[in-house]
């Protein structure tokens, strides 16, 4: 059956049975989550989706997310994350997003009953039996399988799942207080079915030592048959090498052999000063000649100005070029005094960043119809508190040059946490991000609306956007709802995006199903207000649905064909 097709009777089965499908979606407001219950927290939390398509297959996806679903529900005030348990999801979807599957695998740790135990999980398996607990911040890739002449397609796709991970407390699997670890699978059916021997076991991508903590890993695998490096796996990472603090230099990973080993080499500075400042977030990508490029954010010494980054490597991650600035940031949100963080939405609110989201028009899987454009997006606050923006930029010469930033939110949107993506041929951008629609609050009086919102835009001659238009708007939720730790809501870091030639895919943190608590808001209040009353029990202080933050997708057939 021909893929537009198949698209198309897609998009009729939705509409027969009820499903949301708006603007030529597939399935414009899928839940993806779907193994986090309603109630309590901890279980019912999730955050910072990420986002695969399978290039070959390009209507199966798999997407990971913090998920606290194996966590211990809240103990009187005590809400912290369950020591030793895993938090990173796996969802799949084989039909382009309508459905997803969240498994369960056999054994593991688990605290859903509220005593640490081995039992059925709903993260990702291996990690117990290995001597750490997986801790998020998800990222994946699919690239081709190897077999005995080599990478190809023929041997079916490899699906990669990076993430980082914390060592058990009764038996430490590595050095340092977390590394970069990458699960795989090249039987995603089985994955998803619950078979944890689908799964091959973890391995440790990060150069650990006692005072090393890892942070925001990224991760991608060159599926472009015309490149000279095709099947190289990469994974970016800043490493603390301090426990957390500097110095702190951006760390590039290279495997040749499927993920089984790991070459691993730093390509920034590592001071973190008042001349140098510090580094964080990382995207990696290829392009069909097998070029690598990795962003990060930092600071340029000359201007003190938050820049992006970029270094390229033309030899498949064995050298580097030196990193040279490609657009100017300004970083969005305002200093919480309750808790030390930056957030966007007010006080004891979520807390946010101007992360990079990349990618590039690589022509997978054969690389034939590349046009190699490459597309940038990022939060921006230029215009300041309430004003932000989601900036998207493109490249058509390698990243040497880049078209002026534009705004790629609907008006009156306070975008956070946008991400892209580029259909292989460089014809369709997708973007996606969380929509804040009250100004900045410095009290917790009032609600705070948030919706996902996917927009799309043409791509013309010379990596030209056209205007973006709006595919959907997801149901509107309330961040007070969420939480993390009770002193704060829990909205952060990031969503995700992909795309298929004649299709997008994006993920977004989801706070429909959160009931706002009013114990819990009187309680921050009092911290605003320096003043502080004892916090609430949420178990029996506020609404069942309190704290429920889940995963949307929606997937939408390109509305310019």
């Amino acid at each position: 059956m021909p893929r537009r097709v198949a698209l198309l009777l897609s998009v009729l089965f939705a509409a027969v049975v009820g499903l949301p499908a708006s603007a030529g979606g597939v399935s414009a407001d899928s839940k993806v989550s779907v193994g986090s219950p309603p109630s309590p927290y901890l279980p019912n939390g999730s955050n910072e989706p990420a986002l695969a398509m399978d290039a070959t297959h390009p209507a199966v996806l798999a997407a990971g997310a913090n998920d606290l679903v194996d966590s211990s529900p809240c103990k009187g005030s005590s809400c912290d994350l369950t020591p030793n348990i895993g938090i990173s999801g796996v969802y799949f979807s084989f039909d382009s997003g309508v459905t997803w599957t969240q498994p369960t695998y056999p054994t593991g740790l688990t605290a859903q009953t509220g005593t640490t135990h081995v039992g059925p999980i709903h993260t990702l398996p291996g990690y117990f039996e290995n001597g750490m607990s997986s801790h998020g911040d998800p990222a994946l890739a699919f690239g081709p399988k190897p077999g005995p002449d080599g990478f190809s397609w023929a041997n079916g796709s490899r699906l990669y799942y990076a993430n980082l991970a914390f060592n058990l407390s009764t038996s430490p699997g590595f050095k340092g207080a977390s590394a970069a670890v990458v699960s795989r699978t090249d039987d995603v059916q089985a994955a998803a079915a619950g078979s944890p021997s689908a799964w091959m076991d973890p391995v440790i991508v990060s150069r650990q030592s006692s005072a090393l903590l890892t942070d925001k890993e990224d991760i991608w695998a060159d599926n472009a048959e015309s490149s000279p490096f095709f099947g190289n796996a990469y994974v970016c990472n800043v490493a603390f090498r301090s426990n957390g603090s500097a110095p702190e230099p951006v760390m590039v990973a290279t495997s040749t052999d499927g993920g089984a080993t790991w070459r691993q080499r730093q390509i920034s500075a590592a001071t973190d000063n008042a001349q140098t400042g510090g580094r964080q977030g990382c995207a990696v990508r290829t392009d069909s000649t097998g070029i690598v490029y990795v962003v990060w954010e930092g600071t340029d010494i000359h201007t003190r100005q938050s820049v992006f980054f970029l270094a390229r490597s033309f030899n498949g991650g064995s050298n580097f070029e030196q990193p040279r600035a490609v657009a100017t940031v300004h970083d969005v949100g305002a200093f919480d005094p309750v808790s030390g963080r930056i957030v966007f939405d007010g006080f004891a609110g979520t807390r946010t960043d101007s992360f990079p989201s990349l990618d590039v028009a690589n022509g997978a899987p054969t690389g034939s119809d590349a046009t190699n454009t490459l597309v940038l997006t990022w939060p921006d606050a230029a215009n300041g508190l309430n004003h932000e923006q989601a900036l998207v930029q493109t490249s058509t010469d390698r990243g040497v040059t880049w078209s002026v930033p534009v705004d790629a939110a609907e008006a009156g949107d306070r975008p956070d946490n946008p991400a892209v993506a580029i259909s292989p041929n460089g014809t369709d951008v997708y973007l996606v991000y969380n929509a804040y629609l009250n100004p900045f609050q410095t009290t917790t009086a009032s609600p705070r609306q948030m919706q996902g919102v996917t927009r799309h835009a043409d791509v013309g001659a010379g990596g030209t956007l056209g205007a973006f238009a709006t595919l959907h708007r997801a149901a509107i939720g309330d961040t007070r709802g969420t939480t993390r730790t009770l002193n704060r809501e829990a909205v952060y870091d990031y969503q995700y995006a992909a795309a298929a030639r004649d299709y997008g895919a994006v993920v977004w943190m989801d706070a429909r199903d959160a009931a706002s608590c009013a114990a819990v808001n009187a309680y921050r209040q009092s911290l605003i207000d320096g003043s502080p009353i004892p916090p609430p029990s949420p178990l029996t202080d506020c609404p069942p649905t309190f704290g429920n933050l889940d995963i949307y997708s929606g997937s939408f057939i390109d509305p310019t064909p």
